[in-house]
């Protein structure tokens, strides 16, 4: 009987401590949601190998804690905390919403709605669920940082290991790079390629995806660039800076396959479309080119890949440097480029509308002594019609080592322009 009270006061306190259980959450409890920019460091996972590993490991958790952000499989980065204001940052609610839309057990789409949004680099990394990529809507701008030192790596907005994805502009979709800053960099004007300056858009390792209705804007490199991926299709991109923006490709194509570019209008400092080593079936048709490079194939020849199946047609170039171009550096490695066609093709104002230049040194830091050895071969230029700027217009200047073979000149109608005419 003597250890009655001890039983009872053990007994009260027991039923206290479940009363206030419910009445008030523990603090544990209430940190273990996974808000990662919230998150204590305490409970931040240990540095990992790779970064598939961390995707994987947050993937798995936020979609039990986030659910209520989506509506039938909607995820707008907004719900995440990404505000359209213009200034602040929301690189953060971007990488939360994809990792939510891409680990969705059902179809999902990824929203930015109307507005303007500052965010920094951004790795829209797969694989998603059963190998399918969320949908994309863009619907607003998003704004990179000016600084170039804020990237680590040279991309801003890298698509990753994905299947299927669909990125689709709704009403004013812009991406502006927010590149004239970097293009002052004295460092960047000195060389012949500035490597280290961001491109706007990657797509690496994506297959059989459709990117259409957006518009690029002055990006710090590259605009678009496409390594390993296939059967993409890219359809009514507005990509724009100006003639003097140094090394501003507006698409650029390595080492993919089945790329059309389609309906899409390409003004900027260097080539608008450039098709480099490794790259097979690439259409190009229905776009304007201007100001810029022109329409290159290469440059060529810096390493042994082949290059194939190339057609660009019906397309219209525009106050550019070159024309349509093929460029192989000299001294180059062994490799082919073969079974290339640019037919239906409008010239306006054009330099050098027909190039084939073996011989391309932009930096005047090849040795030309030794000569080209990209072997170049069933090539056709067909009804390309115009003004020129430069007489003769057409240009042939192959490698002396391995000599172009079957190139085809038909319906070559393009009349010199008096400089006068122009100003």
């Amino acid at each position: 009987m003597a250890s009655l009270p001890y039983a009872v006061i053990i007994l009260v306190f027991a039923v206290y401590a479940i009363h206030d259980l419910h009445a008030r959450p523990l603090p544990v409890l209430r940190r273990s949601i996974p808000h990662l920019s919230q998150s204590p460091d305490s409970l931040r996972p240990p540095p990992l190998a790779s970064y598939e590993v961390l995707r994987r490991d947050r993937v798995s958790d936020e979609p039990r804690v986030r659910s209520d952000r989506a509506t039938a499989g909607l995820f707008d980065v907004t719900a995440y905390g990404a505000k359209g204001d213009g200034k602040t940052e929301s690189t953060k609610a971007f990488l939360s919403a994809w990792r939510d839309a891409c680990n969705h057990p059902g179809k999902s789409t990824l929203l930015i709605p109307p507005g303007i949004f500052y965010v920094g680099p951004l790795l829209f990394d797969g694989p998603c669920h059963h190998n399918q990529s969320p949908k994309m809507v863009i619907r607003g701008t998003l704004r990179a940082p000016s600084d170039v030192s804020v990237f680590l790596k040279p991309n801003w907005i890298v698509f990753h290991r994905l299947h299927g994805l669909i990125i689709n502009g709704e009403g004013n979709a812009l991406l502006d790079g927010q590149g004239k800053e970097a293009w002052q960099d004295p460092s960047c004007q000195k060389k012949s390629k500035c490597d280290t300056l961001p491109r706007s858009l990657r797509f690496e390792h994506v297959s059989n995806g459709t990117i259409s209705n957006i518009a690029l804007l002055n990006s710090k490199g590259v605009h678009v660039s496409l390594l390993r991926s296939t059967n993409i299709i890219l359809d009514g991109l507005n990509v724009t800076a100006p003639w003097n923006s140094p090394n501003t490709d507006g698409i650029h194509v390595g080492d993919s396959t089945n790329i059309k570019i389609v309906s899409s209008t390409i003004g900027t400092g260097d080539d608008c479309v450039s098709i480099g080593p490794g790259s097979f079936n690439v259409s190009v048709f229905n776009t304007t080119c201007g100001p810029g490079h022109g329409i290159s194939i290469g440059s060529l020849g810096q390493n042994e890949k082949n290059v194939g199946g190339i057609k660009v047609r019906n397309c219209t170039i525009v106050g550019t440097q070159n024309g349509l171009r093929i460029k192989t550096w000299p001294g180059s490695p062994p490799s082919k480029a073969f079974d290339m066609t640019f037919e239906d093709v409008i010239m306006i104002d054009v330099p050098n509308p027909i190039i084939i230049d073996q011989e391309y040194c932009p930096s005047n830091s090849c040795h030309k002594s030794k000569p080209s050895l990209v072997q170049l071969s069933d090539i056709a230029f067909r009804n390309i019609t115009g003004t020129a700027r430069t007489t003769p217009p057409v240009t042939i200047n192959c490698s002396k080592k391995v000599p172009c073979r079957n190139v085809t000149l038909e319906k070559i109608d393009l009349k010199k322009v008096k400089h006068d005419e122009h100003g």
